[in-house]
């Protein structure tokens, strides 16, 4: 911003707020991060609905308690309906601004989607697009600015023609077929890597060398290639090398490279010692590709997206489990070993051999390897046991309600994402 005071005021619907332009520079909500980028006055009007230069005022004419709550969004970072607001005037208000419905908590989403299927229609069909001034974007003729807009819209549309294809398997039907050679390719890999800890396999690879090494040749190129297809159509391309699914494509798929490369210069990976012990390990990384599968299967999606939001829930049964086990592996070795009553089971030597037994119980799996003997042992075995559902039973309740909200929310999502691409092909 090149113009104005160091202080901002943003008045909405008559309510001031003051910031600073280093706070607009990276505000939450786009509409008003965007008058950071501003040079004219002419590109500000764009933006809202009025301008005061001398006290550096931008004025929007919204409403005021909508925009209040999401205010309250931006600090807690929690968006919900405003009561006594029409959730569709809300909604309208929220792309105003730069926010979505994925913004929404998920009891809101709800409402929402109820609200647009009874009217007939879809939260994708609308976008901030749909609130912004004509004036100085669509007023602009002539060949010369014509041109590069022509060209960067059509490369743009093509970059998310090709994002769309990799990243949503059910956005067209060059996706699903690209997903469905995807899945093939993960099955084969699997197959492999099982089939090479077989007793045999070694004897068959040597009857078919060639044929074992155009497969895996095979699998290794397409991984590689999609990899590095994503990685050019990403958005965010250091965002795309944080992730962790893409940390093990690149973990999984170098052992390959390095092999060939050791190979050509005369050196087996067998032969490296601890580096060969390393490549191997890399090399059953490649099971991690079976997490692919979560960008097909709701029920793996579910399964990533409870587990990211239980995590305290799941720290919490480790600790329970942990203190149980710190405590019943004390008092089992010392009843069945640690007190001279005539009867030392040797399975109960120390307190960590007397842990596995307490894990086992309290999981009511019982191998049946290491068992108590005297009396104390196996009271407190069945003691063991009991608290041992107990404290399990807890925390997997929140799970368990976790696990069906996540269900029901990615089936809301996949639901509204297919009406908005039938929607899209019928306006085609």
């Amino acid at each position: 911003m090149k113009f104005g005071h160091s202080i901002c005021v943003l008045n909405v619907g008559g309510t001031r707020y003051a910031f600073t332009r280093e706070v607009i520079k990276d505000f939450p909500l786009r509409r008003v991060s965007r008058l950071h980028a501003c040079a004219t006055e002419k590109e500000v009007l764009e933006l809202c609905d009025d301008y005061d230069q001398d006290r550096n005022e931008f004025f929007f004419d919204r409403h005021a308690q909508a925009f209040l709550f999401i205010m309250l969004y931006v600090r807690s970072g929690k968006l919900r309906f405003v009561p006594g607001i029409c959730e569709l005037s809300f909604y309208t208000e929220m792309l105003y601004w730069g926010l979505e419905s994925a913004h929404l908590d998920f009891c809101c989403q709800k409402r929402l989607d109820d609200r647009m299927s009874e009217i007939g229609l879809d939260t994708d069909c609308l976008s901030e697009s749909d609130f912004r001034l004509s004036s100085g974007e669509d007023s602009q003729t002539g060949d010369e600015t014509a041109e590069p807009k022509t060209v960067l819209s059509g490369r743009a549309k093509w970059l998310e023609r090709m994002r769309q294809a990799i990243e949503d398997p059910n956005s067209s039907l060059p996706a699903q077929i690209l997903a469905t050679v995807s899945v093939i390719f993960v099955i084969t890999s699997m197959v492999m890597l099982c089939l090479s800890t077989l007793p045999d396999w070694d004897t068959a690879k040597r009857n078919m060398v060639e044929e074992h090494r155009v497969v895996e040749a095979v699998c290794i190129s397409w991984f590689t290639a999609e990899c590095l297809l994503r990685f050019l159509v990403a958005r965010n391309k250091w965002e795309f090398l944080r992730r962790p699914l893409n940390i093990i494509d690149v973990v999984a798929i170098s052992p390959y490279y390095i092999t060939m490369v050791l190979a050509g210069a005369g050196l087996p990976g067998g032969g490296l010692g601890v580096a060969g012990v390393a490549l191997r390990v890399l090399r059953m990384m490649r099971v991690f590709w079976l997490m692919k599968l979560a960008r097909h299967f709701l029920g793996l999606q579910t399964l990533g997206l409870t587990l990211r939001r239980c995590y305290r829930e799941m720290v919490m049964l480790l600790v329970f489990v942990a203190v149980a086990m710190a405590i019943y592996s004390a008092l089992a070795q010392l009843l069945e070993h640690g007190l001279d009553l005539g009867v030392r089971n040797p399975d109960y030597a120390s307190i960590p051999a007397a842990a596995w037994w307490v894990i086992i119980s309290m999981t009511t799996v019982g191998y049946g390897d290491v068992y108590p003997v005297t009396v104390g042992g196996r009271v407190l075995g069945g003691v063991c046991v009991v608290s041992g559902i107990v404290l399990l039973a807890l925390p997997i309740t929140f799970i368990y309600h976790s696990f069906v909200q996540c269900y029901h929310e990615l089936q809301m999502r996949s639901a509204r994402h297919a009406r908005s691409i039938s929607a899209a092909e019928l306006l085609r």
